[in-house]
């Protein structure tokens, strides 16, 4: 299979994988197979990796993404484990089942990845590329399906360049998933929930665990999964968000973007050079930092609404929305 430049396609032998392993190490954005659904890769612990998959897929909002890891021992580097996240580990691991955990004091995964939150979904894959993958790499990768956000998920490699080609760096044909739906979405963060039917049958859960899955009380969807979820439960500072500010007040700190008005008080840059990718992968940890310092109010600048910006703003007006 060859592809157009820009996006190099190769078939899954041991030396492709390598390659694959070194293109997610510099940051590079790789789709491989996995038992569900072919994913678009990235370094889940690089934030600016992690914004270029979200504008290679045309991502509505920021929401969480799923990290794939080679073995039960790198998911508890990421997340912690209770009694029932640990049955349903050694039943179905590896396997089309992602978990929602709370994350670990040592995560690594990106809080552009999580979406600012203290969750962290985790899924252990099947397919033998998706494994040979992961070690080969060594660590976290965050895996949304590997198709233009709102498109039918690919199932084979030929499925990934016609929605992607171009827009990635690399794509492993592993041939078709055997699956072909994504993976079951169960939160352990309280009682057992199930967030996303999927690639695992929800009696099978049920079996291990001795009881009936709680519901999740809204529909979760791959382009909006809790941790893959809730929006309402994204990140939100403590301090008062202005939007559109041209400047900052006295006493407020200042989230700027672009080249930023003289400020006396404590002043962040998403991006000094007007980069929305920079920009994206800069937002939740500048607004925690801002947040840690005890302003009251954050004045936020205008930034635009084209490619990630969009994003961007969905998450601003969320952490800006009033709350109770």
């Amino acid at each position: 299979m060859t592809a157009e430049p820009g996006t190099r396609a190769l078939q899954a032998a041991p030396e492709a994988i390598k390659d694959a392993a070194r293109c997610l190490a510099a940051g590079g954005l790789v789709a491989f197979p996995t038992e569900t659904v072919y994913g678009l890769g990235a370094d889940a612990g690089n934030s600016e990796a992690v914004a270029r998959l979200y504008a290679a897929k045309g991502r509505p909002a920021f929401n969480p993404l799923i990290a794939h890891v080679a073995d039960l021992a790198a998911a508890r580097r990421q997340a912690v484990f209770d009694p029932a996240a640990e049955r349903l580990a050694a039943a179905f691991w590896p396997g089309p089942l992602t978990l929602v955990l709370p994350k670990a004091p040592g995560c690594t995964v990106s809080d552009l990845a999580l979406a600012g939150l203290d969750s962290v979904a985790v899924r252990l894959p099947a397919h033998p590329v998706a494994q040979a993958l992961l070690a080969a790499f060594g660590g976290p990768v965050v895996a949304p399906s590997a198709n233009r956000s709102g498109h039918v998920s690919p199932t084979n490699a030929a499925h990934v360049l016609g929605d992607l080609r171009g827009r990635i760096d690399l794509v492993l044909d592993g041939g078709p998933c055997a699956v072909g739906v994504e993976s079951t979405i169960v939160s352990c963060l309280g009682e057992p929930t199930l967030l996303r039917p999927g690639g695992l049958p929800r009696a099978d859960i049920e079996r291990v665990l001795g009881r009936p899955l709680a519901l999740a009380a809204t529909p979760v969807d791959d382009d909006a999964p809790l941790a893959p979820g809730m929006l309402s439960s994204h990140y939100a500072p403590k301090a008062r968000l202005r939007l559109n500010a041209g400047r900052a007040k006295e006493g407020e700190a200042l989230l700027a973007f672009g080249p930023a008005p003289a400020h006396h008080g404590l002043t962040l840059n998403l991006s000094p050079t007007g980069d929305l990718i920079e920009a994206a992968a800069n937002l939740f940890s500048h607004l925690r930092s801002l947040d840690a310092s005890g302003a009251a109010s954050i004045a936020v600048m205008t930034i635009p609404h084209d490619g990630l910006g969009e994003a961007i703003n969905d998450r601003l007006a969320r952490a800006a929305a009033p709350r109770p």
